[in-house]
């Protein structure tokens, strides 16, 4: 099956973390990132197959065919691989430790921005409904969810505050 371009469909595996909720599922999509797939999503909707809802903190799970998840709500989506950029279309960034506050959660790993600016100027570059995050960790003391690691998680930008340059100050 090929969507637009002659691009191949794919099912992409997610997990997508709200404030409420952990949501597991799938999306038949021709993009093969799942950072395009959330900065290019036609509607303020993702429409999941198979999918698994899991309040956050308690012992329940629910299960459905197909759920429609609002992407204003979701925090931060994981993927279930990395998928690289494409050579041709690489941007030369730079890699910067950062620190995303996105209550209740909190995550670490690089965001990556055009060089040769300053850090405030590189800041106020980064655009997108969500922005990757990479080497990340995240976690929630709040809500009891330990450490875990991922090579990617895309942010909701419009729930982030962003640390950068971050280090650890170890308080």
């Amino acid at each position: 099956m090929y969507g637009e371009w002659g691009t191949e469909q794919m099912r992409v595996e997610m997990t997508l973390y709200t404030n409420s909720f952990v949501i597991r599922g799938s999306l038949t999509t021709r993009h093969r990132r799942l950072l395009d797939l959330l900065n290019l999503a036609e509607d303020e909707f993702l429409v999941l197959a198979d999918t698994v809802l899991e309040p956050l903190g308690m012992g329940t799970r629910h299960e459905a065919a197909h759920a429609q998840v609002n992407l204003g709500a979701v925090l931060f989506a994981v993927a279930s691989e990395a998928v690289e950029p494409l050579p041709e279309l690489r941007t030369p960034k730079v890699a910067e430790t950062t620190l995303v506050s996105i209550p209740p959660f909190n995550i670490t790993g690089h965001i990556h921005l055009l060089p040769e600016r300053a850090i405030n100027d590189a800041l106020q570059e980064l655009h997108g409904r969500f922005i990757p995050v990479t080497d990340a960790t995240f976690w929630s003391t709040q809500l009891g969810v330990a450490a875990t690691q991922a090579p990617m998680v895309a942010v909701n930008h419009a729930r982030a505050q962003i640390l950068s340059p971050y280090r650890d100050s170890g308080g």
